[in-house]
């Protein structure tokens, strides 16, 4: 497939030339958006939605429990469906908490203390409690676990891939922008729903339907995943999945381009068109992609995205009293779209951070 057909297909499959009818419907669609960055996850579901949602929008999916975050693959937090989150889970947690016995075992962090948090956590939060961050750390330390060198960020990692706690409803602030979910109980705030068949199996075709064009080894990349598990994987038939070209799969039906959709986007750090991928060549040139993703420390910058590929990058402060403020672009020289055109998706994302 050339260049720019593979764009034009990510972008509808991603939902930004083919915008959901919904928050819940662009989560779903998409499965996991990676949300380090909490702002960054809830701004990419919002520009993958029509009729411009604000942040207080998205915020209400939370609140409402039809939207979670979790470590859901990678060792990385991800917005969820809150409907989606145990059978993958299934698929991932286990690996997840092998990839982490290193790092447990450098800050001294056994099972048996794991175990202990849980019994504390739990106990905190039983019959529909809810606490910051801050405060379950309060209730470790108060049962005698250090939560400090970073020994309370693994135990909310640790029980969040055995499925015990979950990010769940927004802490609320009453100026500038929201930053933080209250800790709730997986199983109090995420129902019971119908887990499929085979885990793996249904993570890759919903991996390909909203990310596709891609390949095995895309998906092993995302989901965290052996290569040969990601090939098996990709070897079921899925009646939602089909092979266009040899190891290149793509959603049997996707979704239509919207009329009048803008082709350029101020989409957030960790952009799930850029990052999803062992292969990112399609999003942007090398040189590009360096800057995008310079410091060699995990961090992926804001990006202006044109036609599918990656023409410059943005920032913005989401500092109480500055979240108003007007966000800057910094393109890169000669690729940079129509000024109207660049001004208008920097406005979708301001009118977005501002409500």
């Amino acid at each position: 497939m050339d260049l720019q057909r593979l764009r034009s297909h990510r972008l509808r499959s991603h939902r930004l030339t083919a915008p959901a009818a919904s928050v819940a419907d662009a989560a779903a669609h998409m499965l996991a958006v990676q949300a380090q960055d909490f702002w960054g996850g809830r701004w990419a579901l919002a520009s993958r939605t029509r009729r411009d949602p604000t942040v207080r929008d998205v915020d209400a999916v939370f609140d409402d429990g039809s939207l979670v975050r979790s470590w859901t693959m990678r060792g990385t937090l991800h917005l969820i469906p809150a409907a989606d989150l145990r059978w993958v889970l299934a698929a991932t947690g286990e690996r997840q908490w092998r990839q982490a016995a290193s790092v447990r075992r450098a800050i001294g962090l056994d099972d048996a203390e794991i175990d202990r948090a849980e019994t504390l956590l739990r106990a905190a939060l039983a019959g529909g409690g809810r606490l910051t961050r801050a405060e379950a750390f309060d209730v470790l330390a108060a049962g005698g676990i250090d939560p400090g060198g970073g020994r309370g960020l693994q135990v909310l990692f640790a029980l969040s891939v055995r499925g015990a706690i979950v990010q769940g409803p927004v802490v609320h602030r009453t100026a500038g922008v929201t930053r933080e979910q209250y800790l709730v109980l997986m199983e109090e705030w995420v129902g019971d729903a119908a887990a499929p068949a085979d885990p793996v199996a249904e993570l890759f075709a919903r991996y390909i339907i909203g990310h596709g064009p891609a390949r095995a080894a895309d998906f092993a990349w995302w989901s965290g995943l052996p290569v040969t598990v990601a090939r098996q994987a990709a070897s079921h038939a899925d009646p939602r999945v089909r092979e266009i070209e040899e190891g290149l799969y793509t959603a049997t039906e996707q979704p239509r381009p919207s009329p009048g959709t803008s082709s350029v986007f101020a989409l957030p750090t960790y952009e799930e068109y850029v990052i999803s991928y062992a292969d990112r060549s399609a999003a942007g040139q090398d040189d590009v992609l360096r800057v995008v993703m310079a410091g060699g420390n995990g961090m992926v910058r804001p990006v202006i995205l044109a036609d599918g590929e990656v023409v410059g990058t943005w920032k913005h402060s989401r500092a109480v009293g500055r979240h108003r403020d007007a966000p800057v672009a910094e393109l890169f020289d000669g690729r940079g779209p129509a000024a109207s055109t660049l001004a208008e998706a920097l406005g979708r994302y301001s009118r977005f951070i501002a409500g």
